[in-house]
């Protein structure tokens, strides 16, 4: 245990000098929110990361008070320390160990966390001696879900076609008007009916032979040529 009765480490490292202030801030995740004549409610949720900010003295030559696990080291191994929490992109415990003057433990601090940022302070007053300002975030494990997306290959759409324009379609030309000898025992009813099949059509034959048949369509003769107009 050091002599001050904090231990601070970060990581494996033990620093020689324990900070004089350390704030840890508990970030809220909380939502406050406002009913219609109910007044506010607060909709409770996990708390956010954890932020961690302290600044500790790193010295360049060895104090009596100061704490070294494996013999003095200079400021350039914390330094280097630092950077390489820095930069290999992993997390890493921080752990502030407490305990009475007697010895008698007090509680712990054991986070995982990442080095978001420090900051390094030369003065003169300090001689030759270094302040780093250090800000921790805690970190919290994570997986990831892997998704599988079955494409299930669709059936083809009917396509569209296109049909060729059907050739306009042509009335039939009329049958054309035919020629009929009278025989004995005709009239132009009965003319009528054989051709049309109907007698009472016999005015039609008779509109086209009035030259032929006279005045009267009941008197026709043997031999005559009758025009039969188309039907």
């Amino acid at each position: 245990m050091s002599k001050s009765g904090y231990d601070f480490y970060l990581d494996k490292c033990l620093l020689p000098i324990a900070p004089k202030k350390l704030e840890i801030k508990i970030n809220n995740a909380n939502s406050t929110l406002t009913l219609i004549d109910e007044g506010q409610i607060n909709i409770l949720k996990t708390p956010e990361l954890t932020d961690i900010e302290f600044e500790c003295m790193i010295p360049q030559v060895k104090y009596p008070f100061a704490s070294y696990k494996s013999g003095f080291q200079g400021a350039a191994y914390y330094l280097e320390y630092f950077e390489k929490l820095k930069t290999r992109k992993r997390p890493f415990q921080f752990i502030v160990s407490r305990s009475f003057p007697s010895g008698k433990s007090m509680f712990s601090t054991n986070m995982k966390v990442s080095l978001e940022d420090y900051k390094i302070t030369e003065q003169a007053t300090d001689g030759f001696d270094l302040t780093v300002k250090v800000k921790l975030k805690q970190y919290r494990e994570y997986g990831t879900k892997t998704v599988n997306i079955k494409i299930v290959q669709s059936k083809p759409q009917p396509q569209a076609t296109v049909e060729e324009p059907r050739p306009a379609e042509t009335s039939p030309a009329p049958p054309a008007a035919q020629t009929y000898t009278v025989v004995r025992g005709d009239c132009l009813w009965n003319i009528a009916k054989k051709f049309y099949g109907n007698g009472a059509k016999y005015t039609v034959i008779y509109d086209a032979n009035r030259a032929v048949v006279g005045g009267n369509p009941n008197l026709i003769y043997p031999g005559q040529v009758l025009t039969i107009p188309a039907a």
